[in-house]
């Protein structure tokens, strides 16, 4: 697998939100597909929408056809939803007079207005995940800003009004994806170079799950497990947080891609979605036995 390729995307589950805005059918103007790029992948809290955040705006997917959201197209990186909210990073989109980059920002409806929460013209968080159930936001920062004095993993459970770092004992390999637990804020997991790594103090101190390039890292809606991919095979796997039991689930066809991002619909816990670093994405209704493919390359399937 191009290794460029892993490195330009970082795997983020968040568990969804309630929808609020509208939809459109996307415009036939551009050139550009549907998910030019995949910055985060989501479920609506009522499970009715695949939600993808991407280079233009956020993009949902209902059971049968693909819409852009009628929202502002801002550049969607460190993408990342709750049941209540959305969270983003990234770039402004041309004409919204916003500072670039965003530093962070807040959706309360679904993506169709935002709300500056700080770090404007400072901070660009690539790679951050949000816990569905609780205020625990989750950001790798890679460098200093006003509010965060080094760079390094970072919380904050007050939509970054105070950031707090994490010591980070026992981390190793540099880190390319974050899944915050759905209902403990001081639970965190990391996918890094040299494996997946679990925290229960708030990133003070790490053990590690599974050795290898670990690429997406994401916890069931339940809380229960740990789901992961690896860079290897491509594999996608399940840990259960209470035995330590590992188990394997079987992946769509991918050939030479690898699996980025993987989302867990809150209300059916057989039910789930995958995105690829080649803008596939798939979804399971028996728990990964058999997968349908609903983007190819970026397009509607």
């Amino acid at each position: 697998m191009n290794s460029g390729r892993v490195g330009k995307l970082a795997a983020i589950t968040a568990l969804g939100w309630t929808l609020a805005a509208g939809w459109a059918m996307p415009q036939a103007v551009a050139a550009q597909p549907l998910l030019p790029d995949i910055h985060g992948l989501a479920f609506s809290a009522d499970g009715r929408q695949v939600l993808v955040g991407t280079h233009q705006g956020l993009v949902g997917y209902d059971g049968a056809r693909w819409r852009k959201s009628q929202g502002v197209e801002h550049d969607l990186m460190g993408f990342a939803a709750t049941s209540r909210f959305l969270y983003t990073s990234g770039h402004p989109a041309p004409g919204s007079g916003l500072v670039n980059p965003l530093g962070l920002m807040k959706s309360r409806d679904g993506g169709a207005s935002w709300e500056k929460l700080g770090l404007a013209g400072e901070a660009d968080f690539h790679v951050a995940a949000a816990s569905w159930g609780t205020p625990a936001l989750w950001v790798l920062n890679g460098r200093p800003n006003s509010r965060m004095p080094a760079p390094g993993l970072y919380s904050t459970v007050n939509d970054g009004f105070m950031w707090r770092r994490a010591a980070a004992k026992g981390l190793e390999g540099a880190a390319g994806s974050l899944g915050a637990h759905p209902s403990d804020t001081k639970t965190i997991a990391v996918g890094t170079q040299s494996g997946l790594f679990l925290s229960g103090d708030a990133g003070e101190n790490f053990r590690r799950l599974a050795s290898g390039r670990v690429l997406a890292v994401s916890f069931a809606a339940d809380g229960k497990s740990l789901w992961f991919s690896a860079a290897s095979a491509p594999m996608l796997a399940r840990i259960d947080l209470a035995s330590g039991a590992r188990s394997e689930i079987a992946t769509p066809p991918l050939g030479q891609d690898a699996i980025a991002y993987i989302a867990h619909d809150p209300r059916d816990g057989k039910r789930h979605a995958l995105a690829s670093f080649e803008r596939n994405v798939f979804l399971t209704t028996d728990g990964g036995k058999s997968w349908q493919q609903i983007a190819e390359r970026g397009e509607p399937k």
